[in-house]
């Protein structure tokens, strides 16, 4: 039976969930490290601090240098990261594979979809324009939409809020420790995705249903809806996977 969304809110994280976005971020830090006549640190090296954000990926890249600066040190250097990757915030950028035909399947099932994101919403705005993907999305919360932002469940619930959907009728996507608690504490059921830029396995942190690839989304989808006892979920469907 095909899933009926009608009454469904599906919430993205941005990066790490719907686009790789480690290329550009780490070719951002090491414009940063440049100027400071530094080598460039490689995106391997960077990519378990993408997760807590471009302010961590430059700590990193000085700590792997060796150098200690103070915070506001660090906020200048910050602030130099921002125009560059303003700049260049889709040139190597994509969306993971199978993105562009999962929402497009979900859209046609009737499902408002959003992204929840802690990244600024102007540069998520750009990001998914430049993609050919904002036209998928209702609304786009980034950390500065609201007076909070992910972990606090007022993040989600104020996204769901701005398209028009219901918290129980909800349903969180992300790939980081900060998605699933962000969940949780709205008491919203979530999908993890594996291929994200999280240092543990998605599936410690406690979503409803872990994919590793965006095919298998819809069946992870319609075991979730079903566990919730939405309608339409379909019958026979079976529990989550143990991860």
């Amino acid at each position: 039976m095909p899933l009926d969304l009608n009454s469904a809110t599906i919430v993205f994280d941005l990066d790490g969930t719907l686009v790789d976005t480690a290329p550009d971020l780490a070719a951002a830090a090491n414009y940063v490290f440049a100027l400071m006549g530094l080598a460039p640190v490689s995106p391997a090296e960077l990519h378990p601090f993408i997760s807590r954000g471009s302010r961590a990926m430059i700590e990193a890249g000085l700590r792997l240098h060796g150098i200690a600066k103070s915070e506001d040190e660090v906020t200048k250097l910050h602030e130099q990261f921002f125009p560059y990757y303003k700049d260049n915030i889709a040139a190597l950028s994509r969306p993971f594979e199978g993105v562009p035909e999962l929402l497009d399947a979900l859209l046609q099932a009737g499902a408002r979809l959003a992204v929840c994101t802690n990244k600024y919403e102007s540069l998520s705005k750009s990001l998914l324009q430049q993609l050919g993907l904002a036209e998928r999305f209702l609304a786009v919360a980034g950390r500065d939409t609201f007076a909070v932002c992910k972990p606090d469940p007022g993040h989600l619930t104020g996204t769901i809020a701005l398209v028009g959907g219901r918290p129980d009728r909800a349903v969180m996507v992300g790939d980081s420790e900060v998605d699933i608690a962000t969940a949780v504490a709205a008491a919203i059921p979530s999908i993890g995705v594996t291929f994200g830029y999280t240092t543990r396995p998605v599936g410690e942190f406690g979503p409803s249903a872990v994919i590793d690839h965006y095919r298998e989304f819809l069946p992870a989808l319609a075991r979730v809806l079903a566990q919730e006892s939405w309608p339409g979920a379909g019958s026979g469907a079976t529990p989550p996977r143990e991860r």
